[in-house]
């Protein structure tokens, strides 16, 4: 079902209109009766892992740099 309302009348019931909308309603703005904009829900954030912090580090990760390597740090 779609609600198709003026701009001043929008105004006037904003947080009706936003309710319709998040109970699935398509609800359009329109400006002088020609549809302008469309009231739409926002997606809740997809929560989301770093694909590069999954696994395991070997042992050595944590082991100092031998001095060869430390060297080349060196400016």
């Amino acid at each position: 079902m779609t609600v198709t309302v003026n701009i001043a009348e929008a105004k006037a019931q904003l947080s009706h209109l936003v309710e319709e909308a998040l109970r699935g309603k398509n609800v359009v703005i329109a400006r002088r009766g020609k549809p302008a904009v469309v009231l739409t829900p926002l997606q809740p954030p997809v929560n989301r892992e770093l694909g590069f912090l999954s696994g395991t580090l070997p042992e050595t990760f944590f082991e100092p740099l031998p001095e060869s390597e430390l060297e080349a740090w060196v400016l």
